[in-house]
């Protein structure tokens, strides 16, 4: 990763933060408990992704359509969370593996 790759990204996560800074507060709480979620359980290819963009764009919609927060998502934000990323690898799966001697692990 050259330093031209790190300023374009460094670009796109603070336009990305300031669409999350134009949402209603309400929105924002709930957006930054699920980015702190995925960010400790989350799949190995959050970056690479569109994870991310994809639940501001969500909430926009629900924005412009007058609803709540707890109106899209529901009243337990984990399971929301789980539910996005149900179908992806993430880091829980690796401990998972690597503590029960899973695929991908070597015996001892």
């Amino acid at each position: 990763m050259g330093i031209q790759d790190i300023i374009e990204g460094k670009k796109q996560w603070r336009a990305h933060m300031a669409r999350v800074k134009a949402l209603p507060p309400d929105y924002q709480i709930v957006y930054k408990e699920i980015q702190r979620y995925i960010f400790k359980v989350g799949p190995i290819d959050l970056l690479d992704g569109p994870l991310l963009s994809g639940i501001i764009d969500f909430f926009e919609e629900g924005v412009g359509a007058g609803k709540g927060v707890l109106e899209l998502i529901g009243n337990d934000v984990a399971a929301f969370c789980d539910d996005l990323v149900k179908d992806s690898r993430t880091y829980a799966d690796i401990y998972q593996e690597s503590i029960s001697g899973g695929p991908g692990t070597a015996e001892k």
